[in-house]
């Protein structure tokens, strides 16, 4: 999704469990001292298994590719070529998401299985994307909350399917069960990265077709952008560099990025073999066979974690920060400084920036400690945001709208990756109510963006901005004090002791 997501997103890819809940590594980490299973030859019917095997890992990495090179980059432009409906869907995406968390993925994962799961759900992506031909609230709301809908069911099935393959991979080849499990979703997340790229040059070539590169900017026109941008008032209205595409251009991109969605289910449906080859009907929805309704409460009740509260704001801050680059900064800075033309390129370079890091702090963890990566990601985001407080775009300064982008995709990484690890680490044993938990407060994050961006100026949503990072460092920072005290008090069970028993003696 979420990106999450989405949305969003990026998920850190450690260890997947199969409701999609990203958690920690444990065997990881106890690493070399775990059992290693003694490698074997194989005989050629076991090395067909394997290619196949591997096969499926490659081919649903490929389907995800062309479905989020589409919808990531049709996304980032809502803002700009569809200001008012086209974020207020979004907004009711992350809502619908929120819902089909809680109840839809277990239903349909038994329902359909996997692999038909995967194949229905990117449908979804499909009509969503076919309502940008037409775009008005009532196409663009409905397919919102269809996508919504699809995404966390498709998200669980693709961690349920490289899961259990990855289980019988290493079986087959006499590996370590959580390392086969750690690469497949290393080689998912390869190709995912790459959707910003492929998705925002097919954007910014369309749209710059026709494209006067020698316009002189309108001098007051660009005191309308930044700071002062408010969605929809005179000035915004009477800037030439927000003025929608052609609809030729618009339909051109759509119609790429329709056939790139369809094609992901295609190849799902065409090239995938079913999961049940590997044991699918073993498995009962969740890893520990909670219903929805279960998995809600569990949810809930988790809440009641002194960690879960204190970590409820950096997770906001987390869908907040995705939806500020995708919809304001496109639209407030890029589109209204450079042209609509121009957002793949930028997004280019925040995709790529946010790619190379994500695979670099895992081992940057490992040399400087959690904690100083989690205040470089804090303090470079602090930063950005202060300048573009004060920063007025211009075309003039054409090299600073990349330099913005690349520098919150390095901090992006940062809250993506260790965000999802650090919930691992804090609440061992407890991943689906855990990663239940971030979902939902980072789609809460989405909804509160995507919502505000057509109803706010830019000033208020960097105070906005400023508020969460600032409450989630806090939260984060009492988190790290606690836990090099000790760590949380405990029953007699070993139990952490819930916030409303905290203080009763």
């Amino acid at each position: 999704m979420a990106k999450q997501e989405t949305t969003a997103g990026h998920t850190n890819p450690a260890f997947v469990n199969d409701e999609g809940s990203p958690g920690v590594n444990k065997a990881a980490e106890a690493g070399e001292a775990a059992a290693v299973i003694k490698k074997k030859e194989l005989t050629k019917e076991e090395k067909q298994e394997k290619f196949q095997m591997l096969k499926n890992v490659f081919i649903i990495s490929i389907a995800f590719m062309f479905l989020f090179t589409s919808f990531n980059s049709m996304a980032n432009l809502q803002s700009s070529i569809n200001k008012v409906e086209g974020t207020t869907a979004l907004s009711t995406l992350y809502a619908a998401l929120v819902i089909s968390c809680a109840f839809v993925p277990t239903w349909m994962i038994k329902k359909f299985k996997a692999k038909w799961t995967l194949a229905v759900s990117m449908l979804g992506y499909s009509t969503y994307i076919a309502a940008q031909f037409y775009p008005r609230a009532w196409t663009l709301v409905p397919t919102s909350i269809l996508l919504g809908l699809g995404a966390a069911p498709m998200w669980s099935a693709k961690c349920t399917y490289l899961t259990q393959v990855g289980t019988k991979y290493a079986a087959l080849v006499g590996e370590n069960a959580e390392v086969v499990i750690v690469r497949f979703f290393g080689i998912f997340f390869l190709f995912f990265q790459s959707t910003q790229v492929w998705g925002n040059l097919i954007s910014s070539t369309v749209l710059s077709q026709g494209k006067e590169i020698d316009d002189t900017p309108d001098e007051v026109a660009l005191l309308s952008c930044g700071v002062n941008f408010c969605p929809g008032t005179h000035a915004d209205n009477n800037n030439t560099n927000l003025e929608k595409p052609p609809e030729a251009q618009i339909y051109t991109m759509a119609s790429i990025y329709l056939a790139c969605a369809l094609l992901s289910s295609v190849i799902i449906a065409v090239f995938v073999d079913p999961l049940t080859k590997y044991g699918e009907d073993d498995r009962v929805g969740s890893s520990t066979g909670k219903s929805g309704l279960e998995l809600l409460i569990a949810t809930f009740s988790h809440m009641r974690h002194p960690y879960q509260l204190l970590i409820i704001p950096l997770t906001i801050w987390s869908g907040v920060e995705q939806a500020f680059i995708g919809a304001d900064y496109t639209a407030a800075y890029v589109s209204c400084g450079l042209g609509v033309h121009m957002v793949g390129y930028v997004m280019i370079c925040y995709g790529v920036c946010d790619a190379i890091c994500s695979v670099s702090f895992s081992p940057l963890v490992k040399m400087i400690g959690r904690v100083r990566v989690f205040s470089m990601g804090a303090i470079i985001n602090f930063a950005i945001i202060i300048t573009l407080r004060y920063w007025m775009p211009h075309p003039d300064d054409f090299l600073v709208f990349f330099a913005m982008a690349a520098l919150w995709g390095v901090s992006d990484a940062v809250w993506q990756t260790q965000i999802n690890a650090l919930y691992g680490v804090i609440f061992p044993g407890e991943s689906e109510a855990a990663f239940s938990n971030y979902r939902l407060w980072e789609s809460l994050g989405f909804i509160i963006a995507y919502a505000c961006s057509t109803l706010i100026c830019i000033e208020a949503k960097i105070t906005i901005l400023l508020v969460f990072i600032s409450l989630g460092a806090v939260g984060y920072y009492i988190i790290e004090a606690i836990e090099w005290r000790g760590g949380l008090r405990r029953d007699a069970e070993g139990k952490v002791v819930p916030i409303d028993k905290l203080f009763v003696e």
